[in-house]
């Protein structure tokens, strides 16, 4: 089956979101706006307008209600889903990379980067307390000075954050006293994307020293390794089946050709448990930043370097990929 088309962004895409139930996307990129997709066509629902910078980060919470989303104009902001009503605006001192509700939708975190003469915090608010809001004050603020926070989920229960650095580090950070729980040290280089199997018991990592990793949540132990010839942009782990779906590439700049096969702009698929790639799925004109399963399982997304969010519809039983020998 084609690929649905997802044109919706002038500029590159930095992070894609299903919600629970799967019948919504929500893309953001570094053209300021965030979108709403029904991921059963691809039509466009709509918009949340209001940040004046690169987006770098969106999350929706387990009841669709909310959105969350972080960008380099310095802020985190809170949105209506239904009605695209922005609904707080919480101010930082440098960009927002990371921001994710926990499992009740209560508690919000997000990170900020280390620029400007400024340092990388993490930050924990409860929405339940308007004051927290009100006045900007998190009730824990966690200093990370040695390296930044490149991403960042919740862990399983919302009892801490998992936060992959800028050195190739993943800690846990509690979210009640903010102090690191466990870390190790699996990366010899930046962890760009981490994210969670659908019942939170493994996270996976994609760093850009060419590998994707497999951790348990709740002990951080290594359980398998993905292994490429390029720096992984992202990572998913299928829902149904023992698979995993890898995207990255070439940075733009050192690409010389137009060729898509010399920048490997396909997304990979290898299997979970043997460690192996059985499959490619070509499409982007660029280095892919973002890839997403459905939570069916059935299909999975990706937002490349070229603006597109395109979505791949297959039976995971029966691939019909081109495997490069």
């Amino acid at each position: 089956m084609r690929p649905i088309l997802l044109q919706g962004h002038e500029r590159s895409i930095t992070q894609i979101k299903y919600n629970r139930e799967g019948d919504l996307i929500f893309s953001v990129a570094k053209d300021t706006v965030v979108n709403a997709w029904y991921s059963a066509n691809g039509e466009r629902l709509g918009t949340y307008n209001g940040h004046t910078g690169a987006v770098w980060c969106v999350d929706v919470d387990w009841d669709t209600k909310h959105v969350l989303t972080g960008s380099a104009d310095n802020s985190c902001r809170l949105w209506d889903c239904q009605t695209g009503k922005q609904l707080a605006l919480l101010k930082t001192s440098s960009a927002v990379r990371t921001c994710g509700f926990d499992f009740s939708g209560n508690i919000i975190m997000y990170s900020t980067d280390k620029q400007m003469g400024y340092q990388c915090f993490l930050h924990y608010f409860d929405l339940r307390d308007p004051s927290q809001i009100e006045d900007n004050e998190p009730y824990v603020k966690v200093p990370c000075s040695e390296s930044k926070i490149t991403s960042a989920v919740w862990g399983p229960l919302g009892e801490y954050v998992i936060a992959g650095h800028e050195n190739g580090e993943i800690n846990q950070f509690s979210a009640k006293s903010g102090e690191i729980i466990k870390t190790v040290k699996e990366h010899t280089k930046q962890i760009n994307d981490i994210q969670t199997s659908i019942d939170l018991t493994m996270v996976i990592t994609a760093s850009k020293d060419n590998t994707a990793k497999l951790f348990d949540s709740y002990t951080l132990d290594h359980i398998k390794t993905f292994k490429t010839e390029r720096p992984v942009n992202s990572a998913a782990v299928s829902p149904i089946m023992d698979h995993v779906v890898m995207g990255g590439g070439q940075e733009a700049m050192e690409v010389t050709t137009t060729s898509t096969r010399i920048g490997k702009f396909e997304a990979r698929f290898f299997h979970a448990a043997f460690e192996e790639e059985f499959g490619r799925v070509k499409g982007h004109f660029g280095p892919i930043n973002c890839v997403a399963f459905h939570p069916d399982g059935k299909s999975y997304s990706s937002g490349g370097e070229d603006g597109y969010v395109r979505i791949h519809y297959f039976d995971p039983q029966y691939f019909e990929f081109e495997i490069e020998s």
